[in-house]
């Protein structure tokens, strides 16, 4: 397939709006429509306009890709329902929230022949691109532990101050909490570069969030990697008034490491037995939705992946597996801290 790849995109709100503005820039890429059940959005579009996935999917023939970008709960309906419409599906994080829901997604593609990419955007900074880097050669030698530290705002303004499109946020059946929400991606870090998890014990709390949420802000989570060595996860969406920081430290056999910065964005401390640590290019600012701020703005290069696998010129970054393994690790952290929120 070498002509443009058409897409369409599922859900306007912040993130599906980036979405529609990196496809129209994207080399070889078109968009063919769009869908959101809000239907004043109509007329900032200058293509199709549906409320119904369906629909969409039974009148546009071109298109190849359905961007998912609606809640995290219809995440599964949405991709399993494109994918037998014969489309390619790029679902946001998180996949779903089970695993089994990621599994169902997985099996239907695999029916179908359809690539599922996953919105893994934290990979392709460059601190992480080093990191893999580092680790794939083996340079810091025997990983002894691992911490990350995620500390983020998500306030009133955040959930309470929403039209009905987004009433969605806090609910535990639709958002699923912090680790989907917010922290997926660094979830994603830890399994992207040390793999698998196991040994968990977890503690949540809900400090702030009781009059917004059904699910708690906070949370200790320790865990041993299977490959060997420690892990440690700290998280919260209760800093005040804007985002602290998201931070990743190693302590290894020939080295530490930490990148930190606001969203992980920044190589801090390197000291690393007989290695030179190179230049690293600038990081992307982090998605900016006016009253709070996301991760990094990375997903121009997944636009890219997907034309350039779809077209046969590259293999996939951010895959299914891959994917569903984050919400299965999300899965056990909640399960093993006997989560009541």
């Amino acid at each position: 397939m070498n002509s443009d790849i058409g897409f369409a995109v599922i859900g306007l709100g912040h993130i599906g709006k980036r979405h529609v503005d990196i496809i129209q820039k994207q080399t070889n890429a078109r968009l063919i429509a769009v869908c959101d059940i809000d239907q004043s959005l109509q007329s900032a579009h200058n293509v199709p306009f549906y409320t119904d996935i369906n629909q969409l999917l039974n009148a546009e023939t071109q298109v190849d890709v359905v961007c998912i970008c609606t809640p995290n709960g219809l995440h599964a309906l949405h991709s399993i329902a494109a994918i037998r419409a014969g489309k390619h599906v790029v679902c946001e994080k998180p996949m779903a929230l089970k695993r089994a829901d990621c599994e169902a997604i997985i099996y239907e593609a695999l029916l179908h022949r359809r690539q599922v990419f996953c919105v893994m955007q934290n990979r392709y900074s460059p601190p992480a691109q080093w990191l893999k880097t580092l680790i794939e050669q083996e340079h810091l030698g025997q990983i002894y532990t691992v911490q990350i530290r995620c500390f983020w705002n998500r306030d009133d303004r955040y959930y309470l101050n929403q039209n009905k499109s987004c009433a969605w946020k806090g609910s535990l059946e639709m958002d699923g909490g912090v680790l989907f929400t917010q922290f997926s991606h660094f979830v994603d870090m830890l399994y992207w570069l040390f793999g698998d998890i196991e040994q968990i014990q977890a503690q949540f709390f809900n400090f702030n969030h009781q009059h917004s949420t059904e699910f708690e802000d906070s949370g200790n989570v320790n865990f041993s990697f299977r490959r060997g060595g420690a892990g440690s996860l700290q998280f919260s969406t209760a800093v005040y008034a804007q985002n602290l920081e998201s931070s990743l430290t190693i302590i290894a056999q020939n080295g530490s490491v930490k990148v930190g910065g606001q969203y992980m964005n920044e190589v801090e401390y390197c000291h690393i037995k007989d290695y030179q640590m190179p230049v690293l290019p600038p990081s992307n600012p982090p998605n900016d939705y006016g009253t709070y701020k996301g991760s990094a703005a990375n997903h121009v290069y997944l636009i890219d992946n997907v034309v350039k696998v779809l077209q046969g010129l590259a293999p996939i970054t951010t895959n299914a597996i891959e994917g569903m393994k984050v919400v299965e690790i999300i899965e056990n952290i909640y399960k093993s801290g006997n989560r009541s929120f």
